[in-house]
């Protein structure tokens, strides 16, 4: 199948969504040119902020691959995916991503993309969530345990 036939593919999963009182986005993940996994927006549907399709997508397909790196795939995405899904693509080591509409396009519907692509580029200061950090004499604790485990997956 041609990479044309799996976006269109993920638009029809998206508008399958909407009418499934998802969002309006949908994700296809190819393996060896088969499709592994598929994805919906579930955000509202599920009250799940997280539930992108892409990251739907990529559970799925992490499950049915039986690994959390998803190397020598792609992702096809109806739109371009938000800094989230972007994040996790990248930590689900994907070969590439290639998507159909753009932020600008989720943005002219209320998509919040494009003003979470922006707003990385501002000072911490200027954001509209407040993160900090509190010092604790144990906070390295967690990587002393893991950097002393003999068995752990490097990831």
């Amino acid at each position: 199948m041609s990479e044309v036939t799996y976006l269109e593919r993920a638009v029809e999963l998206a508008v399958r969504s909407v009418a499934d009182g998802g969002g309006p986005f949908g994700a296809v993940i190819v393996r060896d040119g088969e499709e592994l996994a598929t994805g919906e927006n579930r955000v509202t549907r599920d009250n799940d902020p997280s539930a992108h399709a892409e990251v739907v997508a990529i559970r799925r397909a992490c499950r049915e691959a039986g690994t959390y790196s998803l190397s020598g795939c792609v992702l096809y995405a109806s739109c371009e995916p938000c800094p989230m899904c972007l994040s996790t693509s990248l930590w689900a080591r994907l070969d590439e991503v290639v998507y159909a509409a753009d932020r600008y396009a989720a943005a002219r519907s209320g998509f919040d993309d494009l003003e979470f692509y922006e707003l990385l580029r501002r000072e911490r200061r200027n954001w509209p969530i407040l993160l900090r950090r509190h010092e604790l004499p144990q906070a390295e604790a967690p990587f002393e345990a893991w950097n002393n485990l003999d068995d752990k997956v490097d990831y």
